[in-house]
């Protein structure tokens, strides 16, 4: 039998084969008595574990089997399908659009876009193929097997660093190899790692940075091999929150940890407050300053590759786009305004775009044309400025503060109006309608006039008298009823095009009756002051594309067909269909044995936790042993990683799937790696039994993979061998898809071989904020009896309502609102005229996602028509 060292850890010999099943590596808990005989727990760290948990010889034969593992589990089969599957329509798209530089928004950080990009660009791919619908078949130049290997090469890391995580925080190879063979069979990961998505990388990096902290917690302080394990983790947390914000989850969790050893440290009385202060320093200084560069290093280089402007850039304020090449925003414009300029006024608070009219008319209420913000550049955004009272003059006369003006619509001859009549949508009593009134040849009348009034805190100083193109900040008045010209995020129906509603209103949040002009000619102007966006910084592009990202984010919020609730993730009670075609499928579906039984792990340590607290509270002795110390400390650790990457989605409003349970459930399987490791540990005299029982489990679990893998990777399968293993009511893959025997798929044939010209994929795109789908055709299974009927949704891409323009660009909705949500400078009035009582503010609906549906229009330097398309939540 090994001696023991001092600090109570078995000193094995490297080249002893006992080291993989009987090994120690678990020092004893040592507890000093204070002073007034209060015992605390020793916080040093045995130099001898550090020793122990390093990898020797005998750990390579064990990581090399996982690895060749790894490569026949994710690469088998690896060619097919040879089509789109699942959200590879965004990831692919988003590739495509590094490599030819044109800029798009996700709701994603860039990092793993921008690598599948780089994957894609080592293969020759220079953006030829659009990944347009799931289905599609991929040309011979589109090199999508090495754009896959990219995840299937970071799931087989990954595996790898669970053996190494479990192996620094106290669990002996051979059990740490049994866990990393759970996650090796674990359908979900191997699924995830096969195809162009975004989640085999981002688990990369959480399991890099987990493995790197619990290096961490073992190595001597200050050492180089601490601060190289501080180093480490600190760019896996970066790398993992530039590629999902599920990255923050972590961040929090190393956080949490930290906290906690603070908290070890000031009960250790041995320990100096020198140490403690050094240390806690090192740590933030390190895991908070080092993660943010690296994310915000990402967005730098996100904003450089894509320079060319596309319809995805509305989402964005002007500023933002005037610097995109190819941007219709007008670069500068004349500044003075004037009576006889012709403007476009744009909104300043939603992105609903620019004050907007046409020749159709409200189909109640007063009936006239209709005023709306519209996001695009078109004629139809033009006003000219009128006086009030006169013919406009021949020579040039600036609007300055408290000017009474008209407003005409260029396009129509018609005047902004409002009057005592209900808004067309909004059913506040303190809004009124607002619309277009006139013809050629009418004066108009009182109802036509506005006054300008300057939001002096929003305005520069030289803008302030005189009304300035893009620097004055101004609201409108109308002269009669005191209502101001306003507009929240709430849209018009099918008879408004979709487009945002505007109305009057007398209450309600100021800023969203706040507006500025961003074009501007006048023929009268003899001196031109040119004036333009301010080039925006980094910084401010970086904070406006967060603003963007959460809204659209926080927008997801309507039905979708695959969807699921936190509360079933841990029973798997539903998965998600990826693809369907020629009578196969591939199902997103965990291994029902290997999930439950990490389920079962963690609600096993709950009770044991209540348990022990009880004995503790009748004064009994509690993790006497050092194997259940070590269980005690790493089982709440990883729970903790698994409460932090689950709980916070039960807050989440949005649309949430089942791959978001990922990060937790990773976390779950560490802690089924420390359950066989207390099961082997404690059982020392059947320990050969313990280690049977662990290897007929992984038997099990292997057969569990097989099982389910034609849902994996869409190989063939039978209704009768999908039926069978069919366990609960949720998993709604089809079986009826598959043929009754092997033979009837050898004389199938293929879809793409029978039809060059219309691929038919038992598929339809996502929309995730809308429950309706855009059907494919499909090959139908043979006609079934009514009890084998099944009728699954199909397949589709986790994306929300958008549209294309004709160049294949997201047409995005307005979303995002810029400005202060209070407008607290005027607040006490900016103006000799009175005011009318300000509201509580405005509670704006939930439209976050609706479409603005194109009318029929002249577009000054924009393409001229859209078409229905999606955008993507992931």
């Amino acid at each position: 039998m090994a001696k023991k060292s001092k600090s109570g850890v078995a000193s094995v010999p490297a080249n002893d084969r006992s080291r993989f099943f009987d090994a120690e590596i678990v020092a004893e808990p040592q507890f000093y008595t204070g002073p007034q005989g209060r015992r605390y727990l020793v916080t040093d760290v045995p130099p001898a574990v550090t020793a122990a948990r390093k990898l020797g010889r005998g750990d390579w034969p064990l990581i090399v089997s996982l690895v060749m593992g790894c490569i026949v589990l994710r690469m088998q089969n690896f060619a097919h399908p040879n089509s789109v599957v699942f959200d590879e329509v965004h990831f692919g798209k988003f590739a495509k659009k590094y490599i030819v530089g044109q800029f798009f928004m996700d709701v994603h950080p860039p990092l793993v876009k921008m690598l599948f990009a780089a994957v894609s660009s080592l293969g020759g791919f220079v953006g030829n193929f659009d990944f347009e619908n799931i289905g599609d078949i991929y040309p011979s130049d589109v090199p999508y097997m090495l754009m896959r290997s990219f995840p299937a090469v970071l799931g087989s890391a990954t595996v790898v660093l669970c053996y190494l995580t479990l192996r620094a925080s106290g669990v002996r190879p051979t059990v740490a190899f049994s866990t990393a063979f759970c996650l090796l069979v674990e359908n979900a990961f191997v699924t995830i790692s096969r195809y162009i998505l975004l989640d085999a990388p981002l688990m990369f990096f959480i399991a890099a940075a987990v493995y790197a902290f619990k290096k961490f917690e073992t190595q001597q302080p200050f050492s180089v091999d601490w601060w190289r394990a501080l180093l480490a983790c600190a760019i896996s947390l970066g790398l993992a929150l530039s590629s999902k914000w599920v990255g923050l989850f972590t961040v929090a969790w190393v956080g949490v940890l930290c906290a906690a050893h603070m908290w070890l440290y000031i009960g250790d009385l041995r320990v100096k407050p020198a140490f403690i202060v050094k240390n806690a320093v090192a740590r933030a200084s390190f895991l908070l300053v080092i993660p943010a560069l690296v994310y915000m290093a990402m967005f730098y280089v996100h904003f450089m590759l894509l320079l060319q402007d596309s319809t995805d850039s509305s989402f964005y304020s002007n500023a933002f786009r005037a610097e995109l090449q190819g941007s219709a925003v007008p670069k500068d414009t004349d500044a003075s305004i004037g009576y006889g300029s012709i403007v476009t006024i744009r909104h300043m608070q939603t992105k609903g775009g620019y004050l907007h009219s046409h020749n159709h008319f409200y189909p109640a209420g007063s009936e006239q044309q209709q005023v709306t913000l519209y996001p695009h550049l078109d004629s139809n955004n033009e006003w000219l400025i009128e006086p009030y009272n006169f013919l406009i003059p021949d020579h040039f006369v600036p609007i300055t503060d408290d000017t009474k003006i008209r407003l005409k619509h260029v396009s129509t001859s018609r005047r902004l109006h409002s009057h005592d009549e209900k808004p067309p949508v909004s059913e506040r009593d303190w809004q009124k309608e607002v619309s277009c009134y006139g013809h050629d040849g009418f004066d108009g009348d009182a109802n036509d006039d506005w006054i300008v009034e300057v939001v002096k805190h929003r305005t520069p100083q030289g803008a302030q008298n005189e009304v300035k193109a893009i620097n004055t900040v101004f609201r409108l008045r109308h002269a009669m009823s005191g209502v101001y010209l306003f507009s929240t995020e709430t849209k018009l129906p099918d008879w408004g095009f979709e487009q945002q509603e505007v109305t009057g209103a007398s209450q309600g949040a100021r800023p969203y009756t706040h507006w500025y002009i961003e074009s501007n000619t006048n023929p009268y102007l003899n001196v031109t002051e040119r004036v333009g966006y301010s080039k925006l910084t980094f910084l401010q592009k970086f904070v406006e594309s967060h603003k963007v990202m959460w809204h659209v984010n926080q927008g997801l919020t309507l039905h979708h067909t695959w969807q699921s609730q936190p509360h079933e993730w841990p029973f798997l009670l539903r998965g998600i269909n990826y693809w369907g075609k020629d009578h196969t499928q591939i199902y997103f579906l965990g291994n029902p044995l290997v999930w439950w039984t990490a389920t079962a792990c963690l609600l096993g340590f709950g009770f044991h936790v209540l348990v022990s607290v009880l004995k503790w509270k009748a004064g009994a002795t509690t993790a006497a042993s050092k194997a259940v110390f070590n269980y005690n400390y790493n089982m709440f650790s990883y729970g903790l990683g698994w409460a932090a990457h689950y709980f916070p989605f039960f807050v989440m409003g949005r649309q949430l799937f089942l791959h978001h349970y990922l990060p937790a459930q990773y976390f779950a399987i560490l802690g089924l790696g420390h359950f066989f490791e207390l099961v082997v540990g404690t059982c020392v005299k059947y320990r050969k039994h313990a280690f049977l029982c662990v290897t007929a489990f992984l038997v099990l679990a292997y057969l569990a993979h097989i099982a389910f893998s034609p849902l994996v990777d869409g190989s063939q399968w039978t209704k009768s061998q999908c039926l069978t293993v069919k366990l609960l009511h949720g998993w709604d893959y089809d079986c009826n898809t598959f043929f009754d025997s092997y033979a009837q798929y050898e004389l199938y044939v293929p879809t793409d071989i029978l039809s060059q010209t219309d691929s038919a994929a038992d598929t339809s795109v996502l929309i995730e904020a809308e429950s309706s789908v855009q059907h494919v055709s499909q090959y139908q299974a043979p006609p079934l009896s009514q009890d084998e009927l099944e009728s699954p949704p199909p397949a589709k891409t986790h994306g929300g309502e958008v549209r294309l323009d004709a160049s294949g660009n997201v047409v995005p909705p307005d979303v995002v609102p810029l400005g202060d949500m209070y407008d607290e400078g005027t607040a006490n009035g900016d103006s000799a005229h009175d005011k009318p009582a300000w509201g509580l503010g405005v509670v704006v609906e939930d439209v976050l996602m609706d479409d603005v549906v194109v009318e029929d229009f002249v577009v000054k330097d924009a393409p001229a028509s859209s078409i229905d398309l999606r955008i993507e939540e992931h």
